[in-house]
């Protein structure tokens, strides 16, 4: 399922041209580790965490590493190239960490945590962005292409949810590592509309992530100011769809090498069938209306029914979307219609 390490070692070999003269003084400069971790005697990183990428890494020097950034299978793959990792160094001086891409180029902002929240580094990106160099300070602290958000998060924003509304937190099934799909259902389990949401088929689209956290923050509040919302229209509400992938630190792909937005329909993945499942046990009368699923891209948009869309949700579209592209600052976002499932 995921590239062999045989083929880790010559990515790597090849990429960071192994045999090459090093800094000293390292006693082993340039040995690829395809394992968690690579270690000086004063400094390290670490890929030992939930979320963390399933990384190969070299030492490059006393205070010098690079990290290899690969798919967790063979191309073809969406260039979503996630890398998360930690470090640790004795002394102030800084560690310099080189990003080397396999099956894509440099995408996201290396984003750091040293203790004090997420902010932005500055990178010095190749020109054929097959590479990435950045200095962090020394100490201790978390490099990731995007904040570092994993199923203990959801799951807190899932117990969140339940103590506003009183609503029960449910597992709908369980992934291929075992870990739980979970879901909470805002309304009435009789109310004849329901509306789906859905995040995280994708791990690396942490911003989905962020963006449906809000969304679904504003629901709650909604439906606590208006109780007979609920009574009319229920939310299955599922955060984290994909818990293998983003546990692994997977670009798309779930523990079954399938990207989950392209199961709806045959259903071979455990995850997508658990939410089949629920669906279909559900009485005649109530039927969805809504699905909303929150992803990222390199834009503001959103992707909405096309040539099949009905009248009704044409005009669905029309009232909540439709001349608002620019109403939010520095938000603007365009309407992309598709056929097909995007």
């Amino acid at each position: 399922m995921g590239m062999s390490v045989r083929y880790l070692l010559v990515a790597m070999a090849v990429m960071l041209g192994v045999g090459a003269q090093a800094q000293p003084p390292a006693p082993s400069v340039d040995t690829i580790v395809p394992a968690n971790e690579c270690r000086t005697p004063s400094a390290m990183i670490a890929f030992d965490f939930d979320g963390a990428s399933a990384s190969a890494c070299a030492i490059l020097g006393e205070r010098e590493f690079a990290v290899l950034v690969s798919p967790e299978h063979a191309p073809p793959i969406n260039p979503s190239p996630w890398y998360a990792f930690r470090y640790e160094s004795t002394g102030d001086a800084p560690v310099t960490i080189t990003l080397r891409y396999l099956g894509g180029k440099h995408r996201y902002t290396p984003k750091w945590n040293g203790g004090g929240g997420w902010r932005e580094l500055v990178a010095d990106v190749a020109d054929d962005g097959t590479a990435a160099r950045l200095r962090v300070p020394g100490g201790t602290g978390v490099i990731a292409a995007q904040e570092v958000i994993v199923q203990d998060n959801h799951a807190a924003d899932l117990r969140r949810w339940s103590a506003a509304t009183g609503a029960p937190v449910f597992t709908l099934g369980q992934s291929h590592d075992g870990r739980p799909v979970e879901a909470l259902r805002l309304g009435r389990a009789d109310a004849a509309k329901l509306v789906v949401l859905l995040g995280r088929q994708h791990p690396p689209e942490v911003t989905g992530a962020i963006a449906m956290q809000a969304f679904v923050d504003e629901l709650v509040a909604i439906t606590g100011r208006d109780p007979g919302l609920g009574a009319d229209t229920q939310f299955l509400i599922v955060p984290l769809i994909n818990p293998d992938g983003t546990a692994r630190g997977h670009w798309r792909a779930n523990r079954g090498a399938t990207d989950l937005n392209r199961d709806w329909g045959a259903f071979a993945q455990p995850e997508t069938r658990a939410v089949k499942a629920w669906l279909d046990a559900l009485p005649p009368h109530v039927r969805p209306v809504l699905m909303i699923d929150f992803h990222s891209t390199t834009r503001n948009l959103f992707y909405v029914q096309g040539d099949e869309a009905s009248a009704v949700q044409q005009r669905f579209l029309a009232t909540w979307l439709a001349g608002r592209e620019d109403e939010f600052a520095g938000y603007p976002f365009t309407i992309e219609p598709r056929n097909a499932n995007p």
